[in-house]
């Protein structure tokens, strides 16, 4: 009857093979008496079977698929729902292998919590600093280090204090400040739901008790109200309503909001909870919402008010890549932000953020489960909001346009409002946009040419244009074809806007000559650079 007042913890578990993830919930499920009889003598029967001499094997409760059972690992993500006297739960059980960090990417988009699990005999791995990076990406502000198996270390102080170093020195890499470190057997049962003396020299509270009394702290604080549009509900010539889930604030009706991305302005007429019309909406419901005039709203549009959500087509990212195929810049995807769904080019990989250190690392391309800052360009404007701001606005994923499968989750970090359209002649009296002098170059280890397009400047009448380069050698002297007009260079000065001379080479505006018959010649000034 309490049960619905109960405060709702959503935790993650996760670190590297085999330390102990899916034993350690099972064995809180089966210390707090939440399995139904035939279950527990359902465990009993199959571990008999196992490889534990008959032991009870409390990852039987987690680990559902023939394949997980075979292989003694966690493959796909295991949610379990449970509830104690003080507060309900809902845990994802994910994988620790490195060929499924995507599953375990899904599992912690969903969690407010993470226990990252560390085996006491092997400390540290890369693939628990890649999960508690991985989290902390997620936007996961709290952790609880649960270092486990401590009964294969007889349960050691020294060896504890040793460990708990090493999550210091981590949590300092990532950016992590609210954790706790608990020693723990999940086998044995020490620390879990209960103590007992073999670990006397802990005076922390078990893991359960830290889990059903610790505040979560959300570091995002999201102002106004926004709802990205799902659906268009239209069942009649006389109704039109916007459905979708709010994902801050309230409203009311008579309230006024903007729509996204076109800037219209309407007035609330009327809200409704399923079938019911209510004065007000607030966080997490999910409505309909009908305007007081005809606007132009489709699914993928944002209603806001005070929310200051951002219009753009152009952002810096942090990517988590998922796919086998390895990600360059110049390769196009669908990209879902909130509910909209647009193409969307991968302009540029800034950066890898190495596992172990956190340093950022200059690359061209990224394999799987590298997480790597890029920029992104979308085929249209779109609704979106940096991740510290706003959470449902500042996530999206990519996804493969020929396999529809998803390619890389990401956060956006910074919005372009405005990208400029690259080098410019200017005689004051009109400005002409040219490629002169971006470059092409060749990537070996991705088989591909890529574009690296020049930052944006303008050169205007006595400036000297930067003619030469490891990728282009243009003569001191020439005429550039810019439309139907030309743009006189001289002596490496562009002196402005005039007529043709035959006498000097005529260029076109990506850098190609152009012949007295009309043949165009590619490589007389240009090249493509072999990146070593």
């Amino acid at each position: 009857m309490g049960g619905s007042t109960k405060k709702l913890l959503k935790f993650i578990t996760c670190g590297s093979v085999d330390d102990g993830k899916s034993t350690l919930i099972g064995r809180i499920l089966y210390d707090c008496k939440l399995l139904y009889a035939d279950q527990e003598q359902a465990l009993i029967l199959e571990s008999r079977l196992g490889s534990r001499g008959g032991e009870i094997d409390y990852s039987l409760l987690l680990d559902g698929l023939s394949a997980e059972r075979e292989q003694g690992i966690t493959i796909d993500v295991a949610y379990r729902y449970f509830t104690t006297d003080i507060r309900s739960f809902i845990v994802a059980d994910t994988p620790g292998h490195e060929e499924y960090t995507r599953n375990m990417a899904v599992g912690a988009s969903f969690a407010d919590l993470a226990v990252i699990l560390i085996d006491a005999s092997h400390g540290v791995l890369t693939q628990t600093r890649r999960h508690a990076r991985i989290c902390s990406f997620m936007g996961i502000t709290s952790f609880v280090f649960a270092v486990n198996k401590m009964d294969l270390v007889d349960y050691e102080k020294a060896r504890f204090d040793e460990i708990s170093d090493e999550i210091l020195e981590l949590c300092k890499s990532v950016g992590i400040k609210n954790f706790y470190i608990i020693p723990l057997s999940a086998t044995q049962g020490d620390n879990v739901t209960k103590k007992f003396e073999r670990m006397h020299w802990y005076g922390g509270p078990t893991l359960l008790e830290y889990l059903e009394t610790v505040e979560i702290f959300d570091g995002i604080k999201e102002d106004g109200f926004y709802m990205p549009v799902q659906r268009v509900c239209r069942p009649n010539s006389d109704f039109r309503g916007f459905q979708g889930q709010i994902e801050s604030g309230a409203v009311n009706v008579g309230d006024e909001i903007e729509i996204l991305p076109s800037l219209e302005r309407a007035v609330i007429k009327s809200i409704f909870v399923l079938d019911k019309k209510t004065d007000c909406a607030f966080l997490g419901q999910a409505v309909t919402i009908c305007l007081d005039r005809e606007v132009d709203i489709s699914r993928g549009c944002v209603l806001q008010k005070g929310a200051r959500l951002k219009t753009a087509k152009n952002f810096f990212a942090k990517v988590l890549w998922m796919d086998d195929a390895k990600l360059a810049p110049g390769r196009d995807y669908w990209i879902k932000l909130g509910t909209k769904m647009v193409p969307a080019v991968v302009t540029s990989i800034n950066c890898k953020i190495d596992v172990n250190s956190g340093e950022e690392i200059s690359v061209n391309s990224a394999d799987k489960n590298e997480i790597v800052g890029c920029e992104i360009a979308l085929s249209a404007m779109a609704a979106m909001a940096e991740f510290n701001t706003h959470k449902s606005m500042g996530g999206f994923i990519l996804i493969d346009r020929v396999s529809n499968s998803t390619s890389a989750c990401g956060i956006i970090e910074k919005i372009i409002q405005e990208k400029s359209d690259g080098v410019a002649l200017d005689d004051f009296s009109k400005k002409i946009y040219v490629k002169l002098f971006d470059e092409f170059r060749y990537y070996p280890e991705i088989d591909a040419i890529l574009k690296n397009s020049c930052p944006s400047v303008s050169y205007f009448p006595g400036d000297a244009l930067p003619l030469c380069s490891e990728g282009f050698n243009y003569p001191p002297d020439f005429d550039l074809l810019c439309g139907d007009i030309f743009a006189n260079i001289r002596r490496g000065i562009f002196i402005g806007f005039g007529g043709r001379d035959k006498k000097y080479p005529l260029i076109d505006a990506n850098g190609f000559e152009i012949k007295e018959s009309g043949e165009i010649d590619f490589g007389r000034y240009r090249k493509i650079i072999v990146k070593k």
